[in-house]
């Protein structure tokens, strides 16, 4: 038996959940992952998946070692790295984490041009709005947006982050229009509720200080472009960051409220696993947006 092959093999099925899946992905045979998969167990002389018609789960066992294998798959890709013409060359399979709303309004429009760039890269995007563990899900590298907290992982700015607190013309000439961040609180308000402080918006003073406001609303969304839609239609006043409501600020469609006292902080991050020799994939895609986006990226550059 082939340990390496085999230990590959179960890590795929054990990531996808499908042997015919991790076949897929090893360009092999469902037949030959699963007969790795089975003299792997067999070695080690206990059961690491839970087989029936409808699911394929992992064991305690099973979640364990493929826990360890993890590290030592990604140690061994590693060292094959530093050694080798990949250092030079971005190819394989690159999986990659991103929010819904800039995955699909920023990052998608990016990728075929990367992709005519590299053409040994694929690219495996997985779009949501949690917040997801790299190493334990087995993706190379996270778009994450805001102010990041403190850990293990590598960060690379991409992009400045601007907020604004907006709402539609018609929304304003019915309520009238807040001229301090106190009377935003009278408003009613469409809360973003994916973060612990959705119902706190945060403002500056004219001397730099910090000017918190609770505001409340009937709409609370965890999604930035349902809250888009939200107050376009008039629903009430909204704080979204300009790379989804950029457009509507330049057309009219939604108009800025208190712009220059809105607290700005944290940015478009890259953010990947600690290793000594970064991937070819994962380093080329993380330059290409930068350059795409930058300092002063096009949905600013879009904004008023």
């Amino acid at each position: 038996m082939d340990r390496l092959a085999a230990m590959t093999a179960f890590a795929r099925v054990a990531e996808t959940g499908s042997f015919s899946e991790a076949a897929r992905r090893l360009r092999s045979s469902k037949s030959v992952v699963s007969r790795q998969v089975a003299a792997l167990e067999t070695d080690l002389g206990v059961r690491l998946l839970h087989r029936s018609t409808r699911a394929l789960t992992l064991t305690e066992a099973g979640h364990g070692y493929f826990d360890q294998i993890v590290r030592i798959l990604a140690e061994i890709d590693e060292a094959n790295l530093s050694v080798s013409h990949l250092q030079a060359a971005p190819r394989g399979r690159l999986r990659v984490n991103a929010p819904m709303s800039f995955g699909i309004r920023h990052l998608a429009p990016a990728i075929p041009d990367f992709l005519t760039r590299c053409p040994e890269v694929e690219i495996d995007i997985t779009l949501n709005d949690r917040f997801v563990d790299l190493v334990d899900e087995g993706f190379d590298m996270a778009v994450r947006i805001g102010h990041l907290i403190d850990s293990s992982l590598v960060a690379r700015r991409l992009a400045p982050l601007r907020r604004i607190v907006c709402a539609s013309p018609a929304y304003l000439a019915a309520r009238g229009l807040p001229t301090t961040p106190d009377e935003i609180s009278g408003h009613e308000c469409l809360c973003y509720s994916n973060m612990s402080a959705g119902n706190e918006w945060k403002f500056t003073t004219p001397d730099g200080r910090p000017w918190p406001v609770e505001v409340k609303g009937r709409l609370r969304v965890n999604n930035g472009d349902a809250l888009r839609v939200a107050a376009l239609e008039g629903l009430g006043l909204a704080c979204l960051p300009t790379f989804i409501v950029g457009e509507d600020l330049r057309a009219g469609t939604l108009v800025p409220v208190l712009a220059e006292a809105v607290h700005q902080e944290g940015g478009v991050f890259a953010v990947y696993p600690h290793a000594r020799h970064l991937s070819p994939k994962v380093r080329a895609f993380i330059d290409y947006l930068v350059e795409r986006f930058g300092p002063n990226p096009p949905w600013d550059r879009a904004a008023p």
